[in-house]
């Protein structure tokens, strides 16, 4: 079989595979994603594998540096590139992707051990104070009310900040008045 064949074959076999699977996504023809953990969690992560020309003969490229990524720490985020490649070279010659994928599930909890619970952000000094000073003046503004709304506002409410008992009765005297009376059905 030719590389063509066997990546038409693979492809076939992993869109089977991962029918169904929202963690699965096929980004090209030849480009492959699967997102590992909870999503959005900061102990997740998505692998991005993408076939050469010569692929199953020659090992994938593994790419980690997607934006979904931007919490993974950059040793991570090479430890988990060098692991897969090591791995890719064991299954040269025929299809990989599942596997290298499969191997990275056993393999999570272990990476992730190696990954912060929260984000440590490094703040870097910008070169000149003025942009420090023009992201710092952007606070949210108040909504302002005026005396006599703050009065209706709380001439509306109780103590306890809640709305009087009754407050969207219908008044049934007023409300039957412009209904009118019942007329009576004739009796035969």
């Amino acid at each position: 079989m030719s590389e063509t064949e066997l990546q038409d074959e693979e492809r076939e076999v992993l869109s089977s595979i991962y029918d169904g699977d929202n963690c699965f996504k096929q980004i090209s023809s030849n480009t492959f994603q699967y997102k590992f953990g909870e999503s959005d969690a900061m102990k997740s992560f998505l692998l991005e594998i993408q076939w050469g020309e010569k692929y199953p003969n020659e090992a994938p490229k593994v790419n980690m540096d997607t934006f979904y990524n931007k919490h993974i720490t950059k040793p991570l985020k090479d430890k988990i590139v060098s692991v897969v490649e090591e791995e890719a070279l064991q299954f040269l010659g025929m299809s990989m992707t599942y596997s290298l994928f499969e191997f990275i599930k056993e393999k999570f909890e272990e990476l992730m051990l190696e990954q912060p619970e929260e984000i440590i952000e490094t703040v870097e000094k910008s070169p000149s104070p003025e942009l420090e000073q023009t992201t710092s003046q952007k606070v949210p503004k108040k909504e302002h009310l005026t005396k006599a709304q703050k009065r209706r506002q709380w001439n509306r409410i109780d103590s306890k900040g809640e709305k009087p008992r009754g407050w969207n009765w219908v008044d049934i005297v007023k409300h039957l008045s412009q209904t009118g009376p019942k007329e009576p059905t004739p009796t035969s």
